[in-house]
């Protein structure tokens, strides 16, 4: 069976923001959730549920909406699977709380933002790998208050709207329906008096500094996740993570192909023609001599083994490529010039068009 759109399916445009999704997934979820429906129309609703769930799941998720516009439903490799970042059970307590009762009072853990970083590294480092330090801003809590947004505990009231809840509970026929309490935001408290130091934000944005290793093989565009290195998670939730978008400067020598490194390295014609030994660089900043055959033409490669780049995913490292130019002199002194016409001579080489030549024989055609 063919899937419907994701977007078609919560019938929201494609530059749909999260809060436009949000706000579609709950209208279409309270009117096909299947404990709402009769008999009859149950399982027609459960599939519904079920295809709306899995379009939230997957639009709400920043890097699997970005997956999912370039590659459609296959992702590029074989198709989604599942739902959001912690599967269909978080998207059924994210959304379906705030009005089917599944928070029975207090405030709900959540997980922590993820911080996405760019780190522009040498070419070496990343070629061989290094230990570096982050300075990576996040909001920390509050040393003052310790995130209690409050001057001090005698400043924290419980809220008299919903009694410390952080919930309102209404009943609507069959169903029992918990609202936020609007009073003290779902915390259950209010703050008679704000902390001097964070103004009852119960965060302050600081840098804290992290060592991060960056493996050897890593390139342009490779991610590096640091595991709860992200923003801190509310109400004890966990943190996120820290995602460390890597950039390579260039070198002036060298590029990279795949796992091999390429470097061009200039000859003279003799060079080429009789043979010769070369000096070539590597990245290590250590010459090597490499022998050169006769006849050498130009762009030939050679390949020095092992010299390359460690694979990133694999045990296996790469070669030096090594392209010679042949180098052909702009001035010749006149020693120089007589021998090359000498060689010229030899080899038969005509360096002047003959008057019988191909010129001539074209005008004759036209006389």
């Amino acid at each position: 069976m063919v899937k419907r759109d994701y977007y078609e399916v919560l019938g929201v445009e494609r530059n749909a923001t999260e809060e436009d999704l949000k706000k579609s997934y709950r209208k279409l979820a309270r009117q096909f959730h299947p404990d709402t429906c009769g008999d009859q129309e149950k399982k027609v609703a459960e599939e519904k549920f079920k295809e709306i769930s899995e379009a939230y799941a997957i639009l709400s998720d920043q890097e699997k909406r970005r997956r999912y516009d370039t590659f459609g439903h296959t992702d590029g490799a074989g198709g989604f699977e599942g739902f959001g970042r912690g599967g269909f059970g978080d998207i059924f307590n994210d959304i379906f709380d705030d009005f089917f009762g599944g928070r029975q009072g207090g405030r709900r853990t959540a997980r922590g933002s993820d911080i996405e970083y760019n780190l522009t590294i040498a070419f070496e480092d990343a070629v061989y790998g290094k230990e570096v330090k982050l300075n990576v801003p996040r909001w920390e809590t509050c040393p003052d208050c310790q995130g209690s947004g409050a001057k001090s505990a005698e400043h924290i009231k419980t809220c008299p709207g919903c009694k410390g809840a952080g919930q309102l509970r209404f009943q609507q026929g069959f169903f029992t329906i918990n609202k936020t309490c609007g009073r003290c935001q779902g915390t259950g408290q209010l703050i008679t008096t704000l902390c001097a130091n964070c103004r009852g934000a119960r965060q302050l944005r600081k840098e804290r500094v992290l060592s991060a290793h960056i493996p050897p093989g890593v390139e342009t565009g490779t991610m590096l996740r640091l595991a709860q290195e992200g923003e801190k998670g509310e109400n004890g939730g966990p943190p996120g993570d820290l995602f460390i978008q890597i950039g390579v400067s260039p070198h002036p020598t060298f590029t990279r192909k795949g796992n091999d490194l390429v470097c061009e390295v200039p000859i003279g014609f003799a060079a080429a023609a009789l043979g010769a030994k070369i000096k070539v660089p590597t990245l290590k900043s250590e010459e090597m001599v490499i022998k050169i055959p006769p006849g050498t033409q130009h762009d030939k490669i050679f390949r020095i083994k092992g010299l390359g780049v460690r694979s990133l995913r694999e045990n296996v490292t790469g070669d030096q490529l090594v392209r010679v130019k042949v180098q052909i002199p702009g001035q010749l002194t006149p020693k120089q010039k007589e021998l090359l016409e000498e060689y010229a001579t030899i080899s038969g080489e005509l360096l002047d068009v003959p008057s019988d030549g191909i010129l001539d024989k074209m005008k004759n055609m036209f006389d």
